[in-house]
């Protein structure tokens, strides 16, 4: 029979990286059936999705409180579904609050797990190796300092490289010019992170054209959010140029400078080699509880691979308008500071392994699951 697989991804960012994996398993197994949890990406690359994944966009601890009836009556829906339909394998993809409850039920009806983007254990709560030792079969890793992370609890795991090496095709971004006082601005995908932030980035534009009345705005809409939606939270007097997500890239690299939520974006700007201001803005009690829980030096991805801070991080009482302000008129007034950046981006481009990530989790998916297949 052809294999089933199950893809669960709980978060919009790896939506994109689920339908790259689709189409590589595919490529392998061109019979494979896909079923699961997933976005517009997974469902445009044939995943018969049984759950929205724009259902589960939230952020924080507060904010995700409010979600709790519904984000049981998902994984109650999945467990039944997985029973019913006993695929070959469960994949999943980060989100480990979500995710960990799905890989529980799956090991326990004795389906295995294949978890492709490691959840973020290594930024807190690093006692949950032990449960991706009991619950996980193989762990397919995106970012090279997670290899060292896992051999200090005694895992071994597979780096397979970024998948967004292969999303980001930098020789023919290379080409394109940077335009002077060209900003662009990126909000995330959530509605609360998109609400908490707009605002505040509208309020630093204000501010930055009091001194530079030539700068020009150009916001990244997310496929989840609306251009209606960024607009509303916008100031209306001053122009804001709206980029489709399709057209992100060349959008991205065309700009001087970024302001952008964290997250895996933050990321995708460093690979385009564009200066980013990382910002990050969730409920007080949210944020002083992550304080307490994370035990990594930085927020932003970019800057954990580098093992410095080369993108500001202006994270809670920073995520305002004259800070953020502030700090880009420090770049906009010093080329040779953004000359820097970008000197250090082109270091970073280098130490995310080769393109074909989704290949080569692929690969070891299909590998695993016909070696299994014969001892059975």
């Amino acid at each position: 029979m052809p294999p089933s697989i199950w893809i669960n991804t709980g978060e919009l960012s790896g939506d994109m990286h689920g339908a790259a994996l689709l189409e590589a398993l595919r490529a392998l197994a061109p019979d494979l059936s896909c079923t699961g949890m997933g976005g517009p990406y997974l469902r445009a690359a044939g995943q018969q999705a049984m759950l929205r994944v724009e259902d589960l966009s939230v952020m924080g601890i507060t904010e995700v409180i409010a979600y709790l009836p519904r984000i049981f009556s998902m994984l109650r829906d999945i467990r039944a579904e997985l029973a019913r339909t006993r695929p070959d394998a469960v994949v999943l993809i980060d989100a480990p609050e979500f995710n960990f409850r799905v890989a529980k039920a799956a090991t326990d009806l004795g389906i295995p797990v294949y978890y492709y983007i490691s959840p973020k254990i290594w930024a807190w709560r690093t006692g949950r190796v032990q449960f991706i030792k009991r619950h996980v079969r193989r762990m397919l890793s995106i970012l090279p300092f997670e290899v060292d992370f896992y051999r200090r609890h005694g895992m071994e795991v597979d780096y397979v490289g970024n998948p967004l090496v292969d999303m980001v095709d930098w020789p023919a971004l290379a080409a394109i010019a940077p335009v002077a006082g060209r900003i662009g601005l990126m909000p995330g995908s959530r509605r609360k992170e998109v609400e908490s932030l707009m605002p505040a980035f509208g309020d630093a534009a204000r501010l930055m054209l009091e001194h530079r009345p030539g700068l020009e705005f150009h916001c990244m809409r997310a496929p989840s959010t609306t251009e209606a939606a960024l607009r509303a939270l916008w100031p209306q007097d001053i122009p804001l140029h709206i980029v489709a997500p399709e057209d992100r890239y060349h959008a991205v690299r065309s700009c001087q400078m970024l302001i952008a939520a964290s997250g895996t974006a933050t990321l995708e700007t460093a690979l385009i080699g564009t200066p980013t201001l990382v910002t990050y803005k969730v409920s007080p009690f949210s944020y002083w509880l992550g304080r307490k829980l994370v035990k990594v030096r930085f927020a932003a991805l970019p800057n954990l691979v580098l093992d410095r801070e080369v993108f500001p991080e202006l994270l809670q009482e920073k995520a305002t308008g004259p800070v953020i302000a502030q700090h880009a008129a420090a770049w906009l007034d010093a080329p040779e500071a953004l000359a820097a950046v970008r000197s250090e981006l082109d270091v970073l481009r280098t130490m995310l392994g080769e393109p074909g990530a989704a290949g080569r989790a692929a690969r070891i998916i299909i590998d695993d699951l016909t070696g299994r297949k014969q001892q059975d």
